[in-house]
């Protein structure tokens, strides 16, 4: 069962270095800000071709991306990412979340999808399921 979201981040929420994508200006700063109170490191694209510009120059331990963008959609650009870099996460934000998730297609190169419309909680339980602690990795590797 989710937890409620708090003041405080949990500490099981590290620092993670994401990449949000979004045509619309304001949902980026919307999230961004959000995830800046959990004390992540957000930088920002409004198209799939600056974003995977960003990704060529720059490593994020998760992007999130949008579904329904011009020019190229969030499952699209979610498939390039992967094609890449198969190992980098990726989540999509989307109002068409359950239609997507009922129609068995599964979302190729998605790892996990946020329905609109989305709190803090979500975006935190998204990341610590696509991209965990890594003091956890670590140790988890040394036994």
């Amino acid at each position: 069962m989710p937890k409620t979201a708090s003041a405080k981040a949990p500490a099981a929420f590290a620092q993670r270095r994401v990449l949000v994508v979004d045509d619309e200006p304001f949902v980026c700063d919307a999230v961004k800000m959000m995830l800046n109170f959990d004390g992540h490191i957000v930088e920002t694209a409004h198209n799939g071709k600056d974003a995977l510009a960003m990704l060529e120059k720059a490593n994020f331990d998760v992007v999130i991306t949008d579904f329904s963008m011009p020019a190229m959609k969030g499952d699209e650009l979610a498939a390039r990412i992967k094609a890449r870099s198969p190992e980098q996460p990726v989540v999509m934000i989307t109002a068409y979340a359950e239609v997507l998730k009922s129609s068995g297609n599964p979302l190729k190169g998605v790892d996990f999808v946020i329905s609109k419309p989305f709190l803090l909680e979500n975006l935190r339980e998204a990341i610590a399921r696509v991209a965990p602690p890594k003091a956890q990795k670590k140790s988890d590797d040394n036994k």
